[in-house]
């Protein structure tokens, strides 16, 4: 009989935790796990599945335009969003992908206590006055949105709450430069709410490949957002029709509401980790090893609350890997090379590997850029260019990036991810087969390169 009362105590039940802890009760351990708020955590109840839904809402206007061009008739004048249904029908959704959480760890075996959980000791946690003790502890909270201390911060949302809106407002500014801000800029935009999104770099999507970052700056101008760049708020202030911004130069901006998407912070505050001097960065996030071990033997830590590869994906194979290396005799230690992302923007972005800045300080490159109007619109004349980039190795051959913005962009992506992780060359893409028509093989024929 153990000592314990679990081999592991998982805290937070997001993406990874539940994966850690449904993988480990399968292989035999005696698995418990805490959550206080929904099961599923930020990327199934307040971040990717909701966002998506919302993006894809947010299309139809532009298929109802397309679709006037390709000979459908319909009045404009007839069609309308009824915005309170679509937010209505994506809680349903929530709703049932919580149930299926909740199933799916019954079913694996894992008791869940619903509660926030606080280290007592290297092998004891409270939730919510329980105590109960584990021979390992995995912390998976998760990140949540962190925002700057102006005045009047307090009248601001965030995403969290953006996906909640029960009416639209007709003017909305949304503060920030990263992919939580330009999806959500595509979504309300989408919608007809008159966004203006600052930002306080030149540009927006820092981190991303610089042709990438410049095409979607145009493609969101296009439709209607207002970026205004190299631009800090000093305060917010209550007006009698909404809020009034003061910005850093002075001047001063109307809105009817305000989402500031200014990045996400780990969740480590009141976990009890000062208890046990677990070791921080200076972002608040846990520091583990590759073992995804703190600096507490027996305590892990793995997704969002590391803030290494903030993806849910990574999370989920992080959590994959803890239980095959702790309880399946299989030591697993995760490759963290062309891990694909995306942009669910206005046209989207799929990405994998180097940017090219990244790409020329490791060695010397060819480059490959197509930009080209997507087929669909040669007959819907909207004003849209897709863009597709390579970056090859020279000393390789090996494709080491790929960037793409346009439309089905992260389909493609997760697609030449395999590719690219399988180690594919140009000489690869170059001697495969496009299938045509189709934007994707834009990227098996090009030849020329750009520099």
């Amino acid at each position: 009989m153990s000592e314990f009362d679990y081999d592991l105590f998982v805290i937070g039940a997001g993406s990874g935790g539940v994966r850690a802890g449904r993988m480990s009760s399968s292989f035999g351990a005696r698995v418990g796990m805490c959550e206080d708020m929904r099961v599923g955590g930020t990327c199934v109840m307040r971040g990717c599945v909701p966002k998506k839904l919302l993006v894809y809402g947010s299309s139809f206007h532009d298929e109802i335009e397309d679709a006037r061009a390709y000979g459908w008739s319909v009045d404009p004048s007839t069609v309308r969003l009824d915005w309170a249904h679509m937010i209505d029908k994506k809680d349903v959704e929530l709703e049932r992908l919580e149930g299926i959480y909740h199933t799916l760890l019954g079913n694996a075996g894992v008791e869940l206590i619903n509660g926030r959980g606080r280290l007592i000791d290297a092998h004891t946690v409270d939730v919510d006055g329980k105590t109960v003790t584990a021979e390992r502890i995995l912390i998976a909270t998760g990140g949540w949105p962190s925002m700057p201390d102006i005045p009047g911060i307090e009248h601001v949302i965030t995403s969290n709450e953006a996906l909640d809106l029960k009416e639209l407002p007709r003017r909305m500014i949304i503060v920030g430069a990263g992919y939580i801000a330009v999806e959500f800029a595509g979504v309300f935009s989408g919608v007809g709410v008159e966004v203006t999104e600052i930002i306080r770099a030149p540009n927006i999507l820092r981190g991303f490949d610089e042709d990438v970052r410049d095409h979607l700056r145009q493609e969101m101008t296009k439709r209607g957002v207002n970026i205004l760049s190299d631009t800090t708020i000093d305060g917010i202030e209550k007006s009698a029709d909404g809020y009034t911004l003061t910005l850093g130069d002075g001047s001063t901006l109307e809105t009817d509401l305000v989402m500031y998407a200014t990045g996400r912070s780990p969740k480590t505050s009141d976990l009890g980790l000062e208890n046990l001097g677990i070791e921080l960065d200076r972002k608040s996030a846990i520091v583990v090893n590759e073992h995804y071990q703190t600096n507490v033997a027996n305590i892990y830590a793995l997704g969002d609350v590391t803030d290494r590869v903030n993806l849910t994906p990574v999370a989920i194979a992080e959590g994959m890997a803890l239980a095959h290396s702790l309880y399946n005799n299989n030591p697993r230690i995760m490759d963290y090379e062309f891990i694909p992302s995306a942009v669910f923007s206005h046209p989207p972005i799929g990405s994998v590997g180097l940017t090219e800045e990244q790409a020329r300080e490791r060695s010397d490159i060819d480059v490959y850029v197509s930009r080209f109007k997507p087929m669909k619109h040669t007959l819907s004349g909207r004003d849209e260019q897709a863009l597709m980039k390579l970056i090859v190795e020279q000393e390789t051959d090996r494709v080491i990036g790929l960037h793409l913005v346009g439309p089905d962009s992260p389909e493609m992506a997760q697609g030449f991810a395999v590719a690219m992780k399988a180690g594919a060359t140009k000489a690869h893409f170059d001697s495969t087969v496009g299938i045509h028509p189709t934007a994707a093989e834009e990227l098996v024929t090009m030849r020329e390169k750009t520099r």
